[in-house]
């Protein structure tokens, strides 16, 4: 059976869940205090309803308990925020995840409860950062303070070179998880095969060792 999702805020952030929920065919229940909004979504989401989130009777009364994940999307509002994170999972929604605007709120929606914070606008900041400091870096995704997966375009002086050769887990710590090659992907690439131009290399490890790996066999920074 197929999950249900809820979004709750309908701005930027939330709408973009929406529709990518949407898009993907799982049910959607859409909320957002707006009319104007809400009218948007009437042919994307599931269900598009006006309605307030921090109104406990509200949620349970929109079938709320059969949500399997909540994504709360508020924007500035942090008490509004707070409130129907609390409330979601008093009523037993499965998972909840909510946007926080700033580290203190993070702290805060960790500590009542909430399964997953995200910070939208700090997290794309550091993706960003990240591919204007090296122009190998074609993508970067933050698994924690010190580790991501980073998509690194491979330097001259590794063409020719096989994984063997090049035997990054050894020498910098870091895990090779798959090549791009034009448009294939290969998630177990044999440790013989031969690197060429252009070809992306998708690592995972520490930062400070993805980094090392970039200053050391890299030479289009």
């Amino acid at each position: 059976m197929n999950k249900i999702y809820a979004v709750i805020g309908l701005g930027r952030f939330g709408g973009s869940i929406c529709k990518t929920l949407s898009k993907e065919g799982y049910e959607v229940l859409a909320i957002d205090q707006s009319e104007d909004i809400v009218n948007e979504y009437m042919n994307i989401a599931s269900h598009a309803v006006i309605a307030d989130a921090t109104d406990k009777k509200t949620l349970i009364a929109l079938g709320f308990r059969n949500v399997d994940h909540a994504i709360v999307a508020i924007g500035d509002d942090i008490q509004s925020s707070l409130l129907a994170t609390v409330i979601l999972k008093e009523i037993g929604v499965k998972k909840v995840t909510t946007k926080a605007i700033s580290d203190y709120h993070e702290v805060i929606l960790n500590r009542i409860g909430a399964d997953i914070v995200v910070q939208p606008e700090r997290d794309m900041g550091k993706r960003v950062a990240n591919k204007i400091i090296s122009s190998s870096v074609l993508d970067y995704i933050e698994l924690s303070d010190e580790y991501s997966v980073v998509e690194i375009v491979i330097g001259r002086e590794m063409v020719g070179q096989s994984l063997d050769d090049l035997d990054v887990r050894s020498n910098f710590g870091i895990n090779i998880l798959a090549i791009k090659r034009d448009k294939e992907i290969n998630i177990s690439p044999e440790p013989d095969k031969l690197l060429t131009e252009g070809d992306v290399m998708v690592l995972v490890g520490a930062d400070k060792d993805i980094k090392r790996f970039r200053n050391h066999m890299l030479d289009n920074d």
